[in-house]
């Protein structure tokens, strides 16, 4: 991972002066001091396809981004580019993709290719966006095996207000309505020091588990990694290959006490994990949420990393998405596309800054990658020049350093995607190919890819990405999203177009 960069605000007013109301900050309140640390992320360059024809990167199926850029903005505040991780803006949605039917096949791949919304209006026929869904295998009741849960709860004084320990009290409640009678859990606690308030339990022993959690208090220093030991011991305590060994880790991220350095606890938890213990990190709070840890933390886990900013969060996350964070289907889950060079002159991945990888890590299972939940999904969009078209990389002076010179089938594949993954606790990677087809190209794009879309341009001009063309404002992504809503059951998308109207009319932001 690349150094943090820190989200500063200078003369912003102390935590305590902070209005709250249930676990918001009300509009025009003072914000609080602001540390905050993400994970320094530039965006994703254009490449000639003469000279870089492959793109690899490990899936990422987090929604932290999301949950937190809301937050931002419902604080009347622009998120810093770094915060704005727009693949987890993307993945934050169900788009219905076709699913598999077994568990030997996990994953079903869907694409389409449609005309770029957002490039400008002299390059529009030529630009387009390959759009790759990749949907997993959702298990069935009798195929989730028993999940061995512990929760590794942060009770430092940085936890002490609504948004953070209280918050993530309601949240494990949550879990705990979740679990049945095969199901443990135990609950971990660290401030200056670590303990344990609940030794391994059955998942029917409910009113044990929740005056557990009712137990924590928030006061003193932040000793994370030994925490961290503790959850660990726990875990091993009623581990077992036919059950979900999985750490639980609710936290600011704030460590303070003991070893702090980003890069001595991801060589932790990855040593952990090759024991057959994951982790989790769901994140709470605000000024001083260090995002860039707890990122390399659940990376390091083969967990997921999720942002907490209210209870509608946590409803969400530990309502119907719980299955998807617990019951895993797939890990080390990499992506790989090949791109045709007599069909593409250029190319650009949307998003996935933090997850590029080397061409020849694809085929390397000693690569860690990231792991995927059961019936969860993941997105992926390149946007793309066809050979001919208006490339923005300037032609070459020497014939045989020119886009298009040399191989491929000009009537060909658009490119090729293969998708790696291993068994759940496996060592050794199966392939999935599919070769990407432009059949879709002109067609009346699916409500899938058209969502997809006003996603990443929201995304997109929040980080003040420079593809972007300069008329493609806020009203023409509001106008992308509102024309994709389709059928919204838990209102999902409208909370989005009010997102994007909020973005649109924060008073610091320059009109587009």
């Amino acid at each position: 991972m690349r150094p943090a960069v820190v989200a500063a605000a200078p003369g912003q007013a102390p935590l305590n002066a902070v209005v709250v109301t249930g676990s918001r900050i009300m509009p025009g309140a003072p914000a609080p001091s602001d540390t905050e640390t993400y994970p320094d992320a530039t965006p994703n360059p254009v490449k000639r396809t003469a000279d870089q024809p492959v793109s690899t990167f490990s899936i990422d199926v987090d929604t932290a981004a999301y949950s937190n850029v809301r937050r931002f903005i419902d604080e009347g505040r622009s998120p810093p580019a770094d915060a704005v991780r727009v693949e987890e803006l993307i993945n934050a949605f169900d788009y219905g993709y076709a699913r598999p039917t077994s568990l030997a096949r996990p994953f079903a791949i869907t694409t389409a290719v449609v005309a770029s919304p957002w490039a400008p209006r002299t390059e529009r026929g030529g630009r387009q966006i390959v759009h790759i869904g990749l949907q997993g295998y959702e298990l069935p009741q009798g195929e989730q095996r028993p999940l061995n849960l512990t929760f590794l709860v942060d009770v430092s004084g940085s936890m002490r207000s609504p948004d953070k320990l209280d918050l993530a009290k309601q949240a494990m409640n949550l879990a705990i309505d979740r679990l049945r009678p095969q199901d443990t859990l135990s609950v971990t606690y660290y401030a200056e020091g670590a303990g344990t308030t609940l030794q391994p339990t059955p998942g029917d022993q409910k009113l044990k588990m929740r005056c557990a959690v009712a137990s924590l208090r928030a006061s003193g220093g932040t000793a994370g990694a030994t925490g961290m030991t503790n959850a660990y011991d726990q875990a091993q305590a009623s581990f077992a290959r036919d059950k979900v060994n999985r750490i639980l880790m609710f936290t600011d991220g704030d460590f303070n006490v003991g070893v702090t350095d980003n890069k001595r606890l991801e060589d932790y938890v990855a040593e952990k994990r090759g024991t057959g213990v994951y982790l989790s990190v769901y994140g709470f709070g605000r000024g001083n949420y260090q995002d860039a840890r707890m990122q390399t933390i659940a990376q390091a886990g083969n967990g997921v990393a999720a942002y907490v900013g209210d209870l509608r969060d946590a409803r969400r996350l530990f309502g119907p998405m719980f299955d998807k964070g617990a019951f895993p289907i797939a890990d080390d889950v990499k992506i790989q596309v090949e791109f045709n060079p007599a069909r593409v002159a250029e190319w650009r991945l949307i998003g996935y800054e933090t997850r590029l990888l080397n061409e020849a890590d694809f085929a390397n299972d000693r690569i860690d990658a990231g792991e995927v939940g059961s019936g969860a999904s993941v997105t992926a969009l390149y946007e793309i020049t066809p050979v001919g078209g208006p490339t923005q990389v300037p032609e070459r002076r020497y014939p045989d350093n020119r886009i298009g010179v040399g191989g491929g089938d000009p009537n060909g594949e658009i490119g090729f995607i293969q998708v790696r993954y291993k068994q759940p606790g496996g060592s050794r990677s199966d392939l999935i190919q599919q070769p990407l087809t432009s059949r879709a190209a002109g067609a009346q794009p699916p409500e899938a890819t058209r969502w997809a879309l006003a996603v990443a341009a929201f995304g997109q001009k929040l980080r003040n990405d420079p593809w972007m063309s300069a008329d493609y404002g806020w009203d023409q992504v509001l106008a992308q999203a509102q024309g994709a809503r389709g059928e919204d059951p838990w209102g999902d998308r409208a909370e989005f177009v009010q997102l994007v109207r909020a973005a649109r009319d924060l008073p610091e932001r320059r009109a587009p």
